[in-house]
């Protein structure tokens, strides 16, 4: 069993800077592959970025790309991301999830991943 929690949303200005961090329990963190998927109201959660168990494979959506970085702490079971250039249409609820032990191909799919956070809210003014 996996708990996560999000921390680090708010309220930003167009073109302003967020990070995102999630807290994982558990002793078998440098096992997962994590994700942040992000919903806005009235559309489907949608992939941002994952990052796998060893940090050293990183996916980006291309709406993102560029101006987000994910990044984990094996040490500290935490995974982050830092959102910079943020534009209006980046408002969301940002989740971050963890795939099962080992898996990384199709990473990009919410389906994948079996352990979700409870999400935190990112907007972002014009």
């Amino acid at each position: 069993q996996v708990q996560l929690v999000e921390s680090g949303g708010g309220l930003v200005q167009a073109g302003g800077s967020l990070r995102l961090s999630c807290a994982a329990s558990g002793r078998t963190f440098s096992s997962y592959a994590m994700g942040w998927f992000r919903q806005a109201p009235g559309k489907e959660r949608e992939f941002v970025a994952a990052i796998n168990r060893n940090g050293d494979s990183t996916r980006y959506a291309d709406s993102v790309k560029g101006r987000f970085t994910i990044s984990r702490d094996n040490a500290k079971n935490t995974v982050s991301l830092q959102m910079n250039s943020l534009k209006p249409e980046d408002t969301a609820v940002y989740y971050c999830a963890a795939a099962p032990p080992g898996l990384w191909v199709g990473i990009t799919l919410s389906t994948r991943y079996t352990w979700w956070g409870q999400g935190t809210q990112v907007t972002v003014s014009s």
